[in-house]
């Protein structure tokens, strides 16, 4: 049985910390309190406390458990939220080289309703702020770390099929999923919006042909899907900042350019995104080439980009209208659709709504 937060022991600790390597520890006490602001799911911070640790076994570590939000809970399981991310861990993580957590302890149960995940505590490094924003510097290391990611998955056959959206998925039909959504979306965002944005969240609801609704096609990887500053743990004591990846939950198998997209039009100012796009762009090029992706040459790479500017619409207005609704979560979501819409219009990413 997965224990929840409340019901979880010394005992119990201790068979975690051993199984994954850290000796003959002995927990004494455990603690627990809330962090972050997890649309999703819930999370914790674990201090622990020992009577031996002759291992230097973790002070501390993120437990990461179901939404106490009904409505949170319900959406992250008609999506496979859970599962997926305990899989990702489980049987994907080993084989890549992006920066991850180390984790102490995976399950989720057969209906994908209750889960755990004990993972590394990487304080100091602290979660990006969304609604704040990054610097260039940020979101090119964060950039560049997806080639971990995406050169170890670039077009395998395997990995792509098993974690290819199902047919009778929560996503499985984009098109008609982001017009159900829209109309809550436009009423409760549409107001703080430019109207030229406005126009174009709407325009794509009506553009079945658009990028963001067709089969993802070649080439393919796996996607992280949500690849926003606030899954990214940021340490900026480093030159560069090393960034850290968390929140897998909704890893599937996509675009690569998708996450590049996620990240420098939802992280940077448009200012200072047009400013800098391009370079960050070419040294991620340089990068996946480098790492052995074969074939893809920087034009489709450029124009991989253009059309990778919807992948922002279909994450918030789906996720805005999906999740509980918080006041931070409002302007969350605001910064994001006008990012994310000033990047569309600035790559005439319109031109291919077709």
């Amino acid at each position: 049985m997965i224990p929840s937060l409340e019901s979880m022991t010394p005992v119990w600790l201790n068979r975690c910390l051993r199984d994954s390597g850290c000796g003959d520890v002995e927990v004494s006490r455990l603690s627990a309190r809330p962090i972050g602001t997890g649309q999703t799911a819930g999370c914790a911070r674990l201090e622990i406390d020992y009577a031996r640790n002759p291992s230097n076994a973790p002070r501390s570590l993120v437990a990461k458990f179901p939404s106490a939000d009904p409505l949170s809970r319900s959406s992250a399981v008609a999506m496979g939220l859970h599962r997926r991310e305990v899989e990702f861990y489980r049987d994907v993580a080993p084989r890549l080289s992006i920066r991850l957590p180390r984790c102490y302890f995976l399950d989720v149960d057969e209906a994908g309703e209750s889960f755990l995940i004990l993972m590394e505590d990487l304080a100091p490094a602290a979660p990006g702020d969304q609604l704040a924003g990054c610097s260039v510097a940020v979101a090119r290391a964060a950039v560049l770390e997806l080639v971990g990611l995406q050169a170890p998955t670039w077009c395998d056959e395997v990995l792509g099929a098993r974690f290819a959206e199902p047919e009778d998925g929560f996503f499985s039909d984009m098109h008609g999923l982001y017009n159900r959504m829209l109309p809550e979306f436009v009423r409760r965002f549409g107001p703080r919006l430019d109207p030229e944005e406005l126009d174009l969240i709407e325009r794509l609801g009506a553009s079945p042909r658009a990028p963001l609704f067709q089969a993802v096609g070649r080439p393919f990887c796996l996607e992280h899907r949500d690849y926003r500053l606030d899954n990214l743990m940021i340490d900026e004591r480093c030159s560069p900042p090393r960034v850290t990846v968390v929140d897998w939950q909704g890893m599937r198998t996509g675009r690569p350019l998708n996450d590049v997209a996620l990240c420098l039009a939802g992280g940077l100012d448009p200012p200072q995104r047009r400013e800098a796009e391009e370079d960050v762009l070419r040294e991620y090029h340089r990068a996946l080439c480098a790492a052995g992706v074969p074939d893809f040459r920087w034009d489709d790479c450029w124009l991989a980009y253009r059309r990778a500017a919807f992948a922002g619409f279909g994450l918030t207005v789906i996720a805005s209208v999906a999740v509980a609704q918080t006041d931070r979560g409002d302007a969350m979501f605001t910064a994001m659709a006008h990012r994310y819409a000033r990047h569309a219009l600035d790559v005439d990413a319109q031109a291919l709504l077709g």
